[in-house]
């Protein structure tokens, strides 16, 4: 009796199959990455306005505890990254807490109003200490009002850039300056 051999079994991905996976993956993977890509910029300016925030309301909160002047130091020079700060003791110069430049947000860049100002002291009451004029900051520079956060590399229409307005009452608020109207997100 003959008894047939079985026919051996195809394993495996053809070279067809092979290719036209790949050209589905490199067509996908080229519609989404300028959106990924625009996400994650965008991801870095909040970042960069969280972490701003978090430490001005830090040197705040100290100020408040410790019933003497705070201050919110920056450390870089605006560039691109240069998102770090310090927060101080205005007397004693003791540092409480810093963060480094461009953790998080490299590609983040600061403004400031007024243009040349880099700190901002709070007193024991949480307010921002301006009296008597030129005591304010323990260097005599002026003081901290707002910080203008956006990403140079984004088109403006695709930035979501944000601020941080500090008021002399001691409030620290984070907005978006491309909202308007009564919308909670709006900058005053």
């Amino acid at each position: 009796m003959l008894t047939a051999t079985p026919l051996p079994c195809q394993r495996g991905l053809s070279m067809v199959e092979v290719m036209v996976v790949v050209a589905i993956m490199a067509a996908l993977m080229a519609t989404g990455m300028p959106s990924f890509m625009e996400w994650v910029q965008n991801t870095q300016i909040r970042t960069a306005a969280e972490t701003l925030a978090a430490g001005l309301q830090s040197a705040r909160t100290e100020a408040l505890r410790r019933n003497t002047p705070v201050e919110f130091i920056l450390t870089g020079n605006g560039g691109l990254g240069e998102t770090g700060w310090e927060v101080r003791l205005r007397n004693t110069e003791q540092l409480l807490q810093s963060q480094p430049a461009g953790e998080g947000s490299a590609k983040a860049q600061l403004t400031t109003v007024p243009d040349d100002a880099r700190r901002v002291t709070f007193n024991g009451l949480g307010r921002v200490d301006i009296s008597p004029p030129g005591r304010g900051n323990s260097d005599g520079s002026p003081t901290l009002t707002q910080l203008n956060i956006d990403n140079p590399s984004l088109a403006a229409e695709k930035s979501r850039d944000l601020r941080i307005v500090i008021g002399a009452g001691g409030s620290i608020r984070m907005c978006d300056p491309a909202v308007s109207g009564s919308d909670t997100r709006a900058c005053p």
